[in-house]
């Protein structure tokens, strides 16, 4: 970890380069721009509202369910993208890796911050609708940022394990667009978690995607600050597979030159 920390601290400027680099690249020649990172997950959510609200007739007991369905969405949304970009971060950029020394951690990380300087814009048009839906925002919202950290080091884990199986195995790109799919509908985003049978429910609680929701609805939807299980079990989650995810990376980055 020190060894990875010494890395970032040496090539901030190649790490801010390539930020900058993927906002040039997703935003070219986009009439609106910036604003798609406000309009994408406010016309997600009014679609799965539609779909789930009116056909499924879903619904949540004393909360509204928009600020529901978005609270659960954008965590999902910031983690399946970040996880996807990460994945292919190290392939993609073979013709430079393959010119110059570059620490490899750099490309996953950088796509997870990248996605994640769009996920604290989507949460303008979140606190848009809980304003609107009269929700209420309390001092408890200061918690959310530990809980934001915890989802950023679990995608970092797995952006870093992710990178490192697609250079052995480019079937992983195409395995993990149906794993990330089926992930979204175990996910509670959707739906109420009560509405899962009880034989069930330990399972979906092995989901850490779970817990970074669960803690983010607890501040918003039910104005409490989340017990300290709730804490431990997003901080862990999230430690531990981002020391799996870096001893994966550093232990096969030096046979990536040979698969790529």
């Amino acid at each position: 970890m020190k060894n990875i920390i010494a890395s970032i601290k040496k090539y901030k400027f190649l790490l801010y380069e390539l930020v900058s680099r993927d906002f040039k690249v997703k935003y070219k020649r986009s009439v609106l721009g910036v604003l798609w990172s406000l309009l994408y997950p406010v016309l997600t959510m009014t679609v799965m509202a539609l779909v789930f609200s009116n056909m499924f007739r879903v619904s949540m007991p004393n909360v509204n369910y928009l600020v529901y369905l978005m609270s659960g969405l954008i965590i999902f949304n910031y983690y399946s993208e970040a996880s996807n970009l990460a994945m292919s971060s190290v392939v993609g950029n073979f013709s430079l890796i393959n010119k110059v020394y570059i620490p490899k951690y750099i490309f996953p990380l950088s796509k997870c911050i990248f996605v994640g300087i769009n996920f604290l814009l989507t949460l303008i048009p979140l606190y848009a609708i809980i304003l609107l839906t009269g929700t209420g925002v309390n001092i408890h919202h200061l918690f959310l940022p530990f809980g934001f950290l915890c989802l950023f080091m679990f995608t970092v884990g797995m952006g870093f394990i992710l990178a490192t199986i697609s250079v052995f195995l480019r079937d992983m790109f195409y395995i993990y667009g149906v794993m990330i799919t089926l992930w979204m509908y175990v996910t509670p985003i959707m739906y109420d978690f009560a509405m899962i049978p009880a034989k069930f429910q330990l399972i979906f609680k092995l989901n850490p995607l779970y817990w970074y929701i669960y803690f983010t609805r607890d501040i918003i939807l039910y104005n409490q600050v989340p017990n300290i299980n709730v804490w431990l079990y997003c901080f862990g989650s999230a430690l531990i597979f981002l020391i799996i995810g870096m001893f994966v990376f550093k232990k096969y980055q030096d046979k990536f030159i040979y698969y790529v």
